[in-house]
């Protein structure tokens, strides 16, 4: 059984198809991105993130987000995520009928908010608010990012309290999950189980999700935090592939693999298929051309297999 204040089980919803590819050089088709969706499907992933719904002249790996959509396997026990800055593209994202929820994002910094989305910070909430005003309105659910939660590309450190407010806003606008995202992997364990608290008996009994990238070394160290802290939703990306495009030094996500494997080891239950997830992550890397960030698929499962060990 997990130790105290750890739960049993954790969410994990899969980002490669969006934000893994979207700072990626590669231009995969949208057969390939299917294919990433399936192979994430087979290993268990039942809430993942499809595609984003912007600009394609910015953000070209996203350019084909709407024929994404039309293959998306008609699945009742999935849930389908598309991410929106504006509400135009989350009236592009809800024309396809094929997306459950849609992904709102605020931002802390007026620096990044710009680059990001070209924005301020408070106009970036207030968009967050109407995007999920619209998800509603539809019949279908909004969740919000913060962006930049632990400190931004441009402006440096972010205050706690700001967050702290900025999630009051978004859980009172309806969103249904909060998510805090460390968009250039800067944050430390210490900072993230800090925040992860404030901001969980601030949108209480609206769950906590958290963003980690592994810019720094610190991914996992901070999704072990969050979990103690009360997040109970995690995002990965299979590989560890992805970054921001509008961050400078935004590396990897968390990888999928190695947050289920350190998950699993401590009794925390993910629903994914470890064996299925290293598959996945061989097939990705052959479509990438390269090795992935992941760690755990380089050294191999623990216990060993009798192929392994042989």
């Amino acid at each position: 059984m997990p130790g105290a204040n750890l739960p049993e089980q954790i969410e994990l919803v899969e980002v490669a198809p969006r934000d893994g590819l979207q700072n990626e050089a590669v231009l995969l088709p949208v057969a390939a991105k299917l294919e990433l969706i399936g192979h994430a499907l087979g290993a268990g992933a039942r809430r993942i993130e499809a595609a984003s719904f912007v600009n394609p002249r910015a953000v070209p790996q996203m350019a084909d987000a709407e024929a994404v959509c039309a293959g998306l396997p008609q699945r009742g026990d999935v849930t389908w995520i598309g991410l929106a800055l504006n509400r135009r593209g989350a009236e592009r994202a809800l024309a396809t009928g094929r997306i459950d929820q849609l992904g709102a994002v605020a931002v802390t910094s007026d620096a990044f908010a710009m680059a990001n989305q070209g924005q301020t910070s408070a106009g970036s909430v207030e968009e967050a608010g109407a995007i999920i005003a619209l998800a509603k309105t539809a019949g279908r659910s909004g969740q919000a990012t913060i962006a930049a939660s632990f400190g931004c590309p441009f402006s440096g450190e972010v205050a706690e309290d700001r967050v702290v407010a900025m999630a009051a806003r978004l859980a009172a606008a309806g969103a249904v999950e909060i998510g805090l995202a460390d968009t250039i992997g800067v944050a430390d364990p210490a900072h993230v189980a800090r925040l992860v608290a404030r901001v969980a008996a601030e949108i209480a009994p609206l769950p906590v999700r958290v963003h980690f990238h592994n810019t720094r070394g610190t991914g996992l160290a901070n999704v072990w935090a969050a979990i103690g802290a009360g997040a109970r939703v995690i995002d990965a990306a299979l590989g560890g592939i992805g970054g921001c495009p509008f961050a400078p030094g935004a590396t990897g996500n968390v990888a999928t693999e190695d947050v289920v494997y350190m998950l699993e080891r401590a009794r925390i239950a993910t629903g994914l298929d470890f064996a299925a997830l290293i598959a996945a992550n061989i097939w990705l890397g052959e479509i990438m051309g390269r090795q992935l960030p992941a760690m755990v698929p380089r050294a191999g499962p623990f216990p060993p297999t009798r192929a392994a060990a042989a």
